[in-house]
């Protein structure tokens, strides 16, 4: 028998003593009257007299992180949603009852804890107990080092210890619900208008990806988990809505890296009358308002590198970019068979249909996107790999499009929308051409109620997604995805 179940089957023993005793081990009727923080905010500063001088009683909760015993008196550390505390819990002012209870506590316990505030010898601000009840009798054991949990597999498995347990982590999930109202507050301001749209669509359309498919029983329908909220958010424009967002979950079905989750958080959002020109000011706008008010500066260390939000952000074309970027001589970038020569020596493959458009965006996701540490917009992506983008009135081979690198990665990607709906219908038959020739991440039909929404008339308009996972990671300086995700998908365990 391994150690953890020796103590599993000790404590579960303690629970069965506990109700020998007539306790409750699971008791609830216990109310905090505040929170560690509520507690720290308020009195963390003052001086033991005037600690003394409150007269004041506090309730709090928390579970067991740390038990040191003296004798007749025991100090241990708990922990809340807000914070940790110490308690001090004496022999004399309990009861001898009480405390040999206290005594047989575990760490992990939950515990209802009634006193006053006090400064120890060495100034730490302690809760004097003055009574205290077991609300949650712990079965399990912590981690054997309660300071830290450093497996990392075990850490995504088990989020709940790697929360309890390490506080950087909770940290890291604070951020990211506050960018996350960051952003929402900031195109609210902006007269933006919240909605939602299906999770379940019939035809998967807004992105080039595998979806995940399941079936709708009573409507005998196969349906698809979106890959994005693109098609459903312009029919809302379509519709009257001329500025609308959704913060929204989106399912690819692809494979697992520290970039990509299958199941992920985008903010998507769409604005008539305007250009994706639009949309690079407003994201400068939207990132530096969140880093300024999260960080306090728009300078940060992300993996050993400085990167800088300061505006404006630098702006370069995809096909200048192999060349300036990624070492790729101008000559080869413009000759469309040189380009897709080098693409396949390079081991890129080229599906059903695809050719200088795609080794052009395949060439620079090898020898670009890494480079690009501080931000850039890299615009005029090809016409080929944009099926729902105005073609550009400049250059009719690209799109008026850009995608946002900070720190080696993709964080966002905006066009002006393509709102006439023969060039639309056009495109999407070429992708069910592409289906049918084995290509599984375009979509298995023409998506006739979208083209019918166009037919009424969508006014001019850019959007854009934003990857609030990408997005967290940079602003918590994370280096996988796997850590701002709370129960990310792993691989099945041996």
């Amino acid at each position: 028998m391994s150690l953890a179940d020796q103590i599993k089957r000790q404590r579960e023993q303690k629970l069965a003593e506990l109700r020998a005793q007539g306790l409750d081990p699971f008791y609830n009727r216990f109310t905090p009257s505040h929170s560690v923080a509520e507690i720290v905010a308020p009195y963390g500063h003052l001086s033991g007299p005037e600690l003394e001088a409150l007269g004041l009683t506090f309730r709090l909760a928390g579970r067991l992180m740390l038990l040191r015993e003296f004798g007749k008196a025991t100090f241990c550390h708990f922990q809340d949603g807000s914070g940790r505390l110490q308690a001090y819990v004496q022999r004399q002012v309990v009861g001898e009852e009480a405390f040999a209870h206290f005594k047989r506590l575990d760490l992990g316990d939950i515990v209802g804890f009634t006193g006053t505030l006090f400064r120890t010898r060495t100034g730490e601000l302690t809760l004097a107990v003055q009574s205290f009840v077991l609300l949650t009798k712990a079965i399990r054991p912590l981690p054997e080092k309660y300071h830290g949990l450093t497996d990392i597999e075990l850490r995504y498995r088990q989020r709940y210890l790697d929360l309890m347990v390490n506080p950087q982590v909770r940290e890291v999930f604070i951020r990211r619900a506050a960018i996350i109202s960051l952003m929402r507050q900031f195109l609210e301001a902006r007269g933006f208008l919240e909605v939602e749209t299906p999770m379940m669509q019939p035809i998967p359309g807004g992105a080039t990806a595998r979806p995940f498919v399941t079936h709708h029983q009573a409507l005998d329908m196969t349906l698809y988990l979106r890959i994005a909220p693109e098609l459903y958010l312009k029919r809302l424009v379509v519709g009257g809505f001329d500025k609308v967002f959704e913060i929204n979950r989106s399912f690819r079905n692809e494979g697992l890296s520290i970039q990509h989750n299958p199941e992920f958080t985008m903010l998507e959002f769409y604005q008539a009358y305007a250009t994706y020109e639009d949309l690079m000011v407003l994201t400068e706008e939207l990132i530096c308002h969140v880093a300024q008010t999260l960080l306090g500066s728009l300078r940060l260390n992300y993996q050993g590198d400085e990167v800088d939000l300061t505006p404006p952000w630098r702006r370069l074309d995809l096909r200048e970019s192999l060349t300036q970027v990624g070492s790729i001589p101008a000559a080869v970038v413009r000759d469309r068979q040189a380009l897709v020569t080098l693409a396949q020596e390079e081991g890129i493959t080229l599906r059903p249909g695809e050719g200088y458009g795609r080794a052009l965006t395949k060439l620079f996701d090898l020898t670009v996107e890494p480079k690009l540490v501080q931000p850039t917009f890299i615009f005029g992506y090809p016409l080929e790999t944009s099926p729902l983008s105005r073609q550009s009135e400049a250059d009719p081979e690209v799109v008026d499009r850009f995608e946002l690198f900070i720190a080696g990665r993709e964080l966002a990607n905006a066009f002006s929308e393509l709102n006439d709906p023969l060039d639309q219908r056009e495109r999407f038959e070429q992708q069910v051409a592409a289906r049918l020739a084995g290509d599984e991440e375009v979509p298995p039909a023409v998506d006739e109620d979208f083209l019918m929404a166009l037919e009424q008339g969508m006014p001019p308009t850019a959007g854009e997604g934003i990857g609030i996972d990408r997005l967290v990671m940079l602003l918590t300086d994370s280096p996988s995805i796997r850590d701002v995700i709370l129960f990310p998908q792993l691989r099945p365990e041996k």
